[in-house]
Formats: C-alpha cells, structure tokens, sequence
C-alpha cells in the first residue's frame, strides 16, 4: 500500500496524480476532482484563493489518508490539493484511489473528501467582481 500526499502552489496535472495510484493489483481505480466553478450561494464567481497551514493540512491528510487505507482495502491513495489564486475551472484538489474491488475504491475517495472538508485547515476564498468572502468549512 502506499500513499502519496502533498500540496501544491501550481496547477494540478491529473494524469499525474492517477499515475501515481495505478497498481496491475488493482481492478478498480477512483478518482475525484474538485474545481472552481462560476457561481456559489448566488455568487459569481470569478477566481478563488486557497490558503493553507501547510504544515498541519499535510500531516491532516497524511491522517486522512491512512485511515481511509485502514478502512478499505486500498491499493494506493493520493491527495493533492492546491493553494494560491485559481482560475474557473482549475483544479482544486485530486484525490485517486486504487482498490483491487470498485466498492472499496469508491468508498475510501468519499471518505477521504468528506473527511478533508472537515478537518484540514485549508481556506477558500471566493472573488466575485465587486465583492469577496470566505467559505464556511462543513462539519
């Protein structure tokens, strides 16, 4: 098993991070891709920016990660979120996941998201023409 994590003030390639979880013990692989959209909460939107602890939201991840591989049976696990000004339709964050069985793959992506969004210290804002506001972390 093995599980790759990091952050990244640069676009996300993510070929790059699917390579990265592709395993021939693997008959399923997984992935998510979160990106910056137009409008939120009836906002347009025209950019975001994205700090982080980096510190703290690696070793989060890290955390994340190796729970999701203690619950599912997970070939390899990567997380790779990025900080910094984005545009629309960038890339904010790629989680993939390869299990030898889909269930297992789509399981621990879910789980991996969800939990990220509640405890990684990673902030968003969001920039509309004439106004700025930060997002709500879910719990």
């Amino acid at each position: 098993m093995s599980l790759k994590v990091a952050i990244v003030n640069r676009p996300i390639s993510v070929d790059g991070v699917v390579r990265t979880v592709k395993s021939l013990k693997a008959g399923a692989l997984v992935t998510f891709v979160g990106t910056v959209r137009s409008s939120s909460d009836g906002m347009r939107v025209r950019a975001i920016e994205i700090e982080a602890a980096e510190d703290l939201a690696s070793a989060d991840l890290k955390r994340i990660g190796r729970r999701a591989m203690d619950r599912f049976d997970v070939t390899s696990l990567a997380i790779r979120h990025r900080t910094g000004k984005l545009r629309l339709g960038d890339a904010i964050v790629v989680v993939a996941v390869s299990a030898p069985h889909r269930k297992d793959a789509f399981l621990a992506c879910e789980f991996v998201i969800d939990e990220l969004k509640k405890t990684t210290p990673i902030w968003k804002k969001e920039l509309g023409k004439h106004n700025e506001r930060w997002v709500k972390q879910e719990v």
